[in-house]
């Protein structure tokens, strides 16, 4: 039986779907609540890792000195040959390409809400990514970006923020946007993470955000492909 841990930084962010394909897969599930300092496990204690996302940049170690030895277990668990899987809310997959020596910076705009995302050209080489859709929506809420790390493949990108998401070594991905998102999750994003939602280009108001929850099926029909591809390792 595989077994599934995630890393959690704030109370209100969970896995979403990725918790209901995982216990329909079996997998048993373990969690890291950072926010509580709970201790990390050992690395024979898991298979997969997923590092969910939160508001807190990667570089305050002042306000959260778990970050430092957050990064550590991170590299530790690539190397390991884990599955390791980020996902965005301006964390999980920045963590990622920053253990992986990427250069992680302010992008050019802030993307709150349902936008389009494109496969890249060099996502026909991925084992992740290859049988995606050529395009599809997420759900963001981003203000950094990260550069592609080396020797990974740049996977999916859109007009807004060009590296969105990328695979490294066949077994891990950094998606810098949510796919596992439930209308649940969303309102949550929504109610204590208010002071975000500043009247921008690509910043949606909470009324666009909600009105355009249909794409929550199709997210999820993708992150469940990512996932199954993944569990084919």
């Amino acid at each position: 039986m595989k077994r599934l841990h995630y890393l959690q930084h704030i109370n209100f962010e969970n896995l979403g779907l990725i918790k209901n394909w995982a216990e329909t897969e079996n997998f048993i599930i373990t969690k890291t609540a950072l926010y509580n300092n709970n201790p990390l496990p050992e690395h024979n204690m898991y298979d997969w890792l997923v590092v969910l996302g939160g508001p807190m940049n990667i570089y305050e170690y002042g306000k959260y000195p778990w970050l430092k030895t957050k990064k550590i277990f991170i590299e530790k668990a690539i190397k390991n040959n884990k599955i390791v899987i980020g996902i965005g809310i301006c964390l999980g997959a920045q963590l990622i390409a920053d253990v992986l020596e990427a250069k992680i910076y302010k992008n050019k705009f802030k993307e709150i809400g349902w936008f389009p995302v494109t496969k890249t050209d060099k996502s026909r080489n991925s084992k992740i990514f290859a049988s995606l859709p050529c395009s599809f929506h997420a759900f963001h809420w981003h203000a950094d970006t990260f550069d592609i790390p080396e020797g990974s493949i740049h996977t999916i990108s859109n007009a807004v923020c060009a590296n969105q998401a990328f695979e490294y070594q066949g077994r891990v991905i950094g998606l810098q946007f949510h796919l596992e998102s439930t209308h649940e999750s969303v309102n949550s994003l929504i109610t204590h993470c208010a002071d975000e939602m500043t009247k921008e280009t690509f910043i949606q108001s909470k009324h666009e955000i909600i009105s355009k929850n249909n794409n929550i099926n199709e997210s999820n029909n993708v992150i469940i492909q990512i996932l199954n591809n993944l569990n084919k390792l």
